[in-house]
Order: structure tokens, then sequence, then C-alpha cells
């Protein structure tokens, strides 16, 4: 089964699978387990590239440790930040509401950094958007803390569900904010030799 693809996608993510799919490539997931708490002062994009990286790193050794074929393993990690404070998953529905109560009416920053690492070699790259939320109704904030799809979303939101309501301007990449920036992504495989829908392999 896993002699036949093209890498191993260190993301157990169904967003970020998605848009790999939309690329043609053809992947296993074979999720990743690291530790993501921030380090001290630490900016969101120099956070979201050292856990992409350590993300890629981890499951290269898991795929080793399993003596499964080698492959390059793509892997990606996405935040929110409000200046220089990091949003990640909320951990309860009062945590997710404060959240979105701070994004509420402020211009934010999504942080998307993907990361390829083959055998000795690791490449990587961070996609930045701005996204610009409207003042968000109380009733409209209810609704959606009741739709249950802040909760397993960095900054309590998802851009392709019912939080694109909120979204009165964004200036970067959909997909990045989404979780794998298609641009970033495509040149990294590129990069890698690796086939998808704009440049397949040579036969």
């Amino acid at each position: 089964m896993t002699a036949a693809v093209d890498l191993y996608l260190a993301s157990a993510s169904p967003r970020r699978a998605e848009l790999l799919t939309r690329l043609g490539v053809v992947y296993h997931v074979i999720p990743s387990h690291i530790d993501e708490t921030e380090m001290d002062g630490e900016a969101p994009l120099h956070y979201v590239e050292r856990l992409a990286r350590a993300k890629a790193l981890a499951t290269q050794q898991l795929c080793q440790q399993q003596g499964l074929p080698s492959k390059p393993v793509l892997a990606a990690d996405t935040t929110v930040a409000l200046g220089s404070t990091i949003f990640g998953k909320p951990d309860t529905p009062a945590h997710a509401r404060a959240m979105l109560q701070q994004l509420s009416g402020q211009q934010h920053q999504v942080f998307t950094a993907v990361a390829i690492a083959d055998q000795d070699k690791i490449v990587s790259v961070v996609s930045q958007s701005d996204v610009s939320f409207f003042t968000i109704p109380d009733t409209w904030l209810a609704h959606y803390l009741a739709s249950g799809e802040p909760f397993d979303k960095a900054g309590a939101y998802g851009i392709q569900g019912l939080a694109e309501t909120f979204v009165r301007k964004i200036d970067g990449s959909f997909s990045g904010i989404m979780g794998l920036p298609l641009h970033e992504t495509a040149l990294l495989l590129q990069r890698f030799a690796i086939p998808f829908v704009l440049q397949p392999k040579e036969s």
C-alpha cells in the first residue's frame, strides 16, 4: 500500500488531506505527535515553521522505525495570531468564545508553515495571510459555538465553514488559512520532484 505513494502526510487534518488531494498527490497519512508548547517570546511565524519541521522529522523517524519504504514526508502547521499573541486550538467553549471575541472587529494574521523532509534534507516555507473580521454579533457567535466548528481549529474558527460569514476581507491565501497553502506546497513538491497535477511524473 505505502510503496505506491508519493509521500507521507504527517497530519490527520481532513482539510489538509482534501487540499493535498486537489494537487493529485498520492499520499499515506502518518500523523506526528510532538510537543506544541510555545517557546518564550517566540514569534508566530517562527513557531509554525518550527512545528512543521518538527512534525516532518518526527514522522520521518517513525517511518524508519516501522520499516516503511523511504518517501518524502510533508508536514504543516497553522496558527492564528493577533499581534504577537498566538491562538491555538481552544480547550473549552469558554476558551473558544474568548478567542473569537478578541478577533471580532480586528485584523489578524494566519500563518501556515509547510515542510518536506526527504532523507537528510528538509525545506520549509511559511504563508502569511491577513484576515479582517467584522464585529461579530453575540447571536452569531452563540450559534457558531453551538455548531461545534471551533473546537479543533487554531483561533477557534475554520475559514471554509460558517466562520467565513465573519470575514470582511482577506489578503493572502485562502488555502493557507484552511491549513495548506497550495501555491507554496506546489513549489515545494516541484523542488523535491514530487509529481502533482500541474507537473506529472515523466514517463
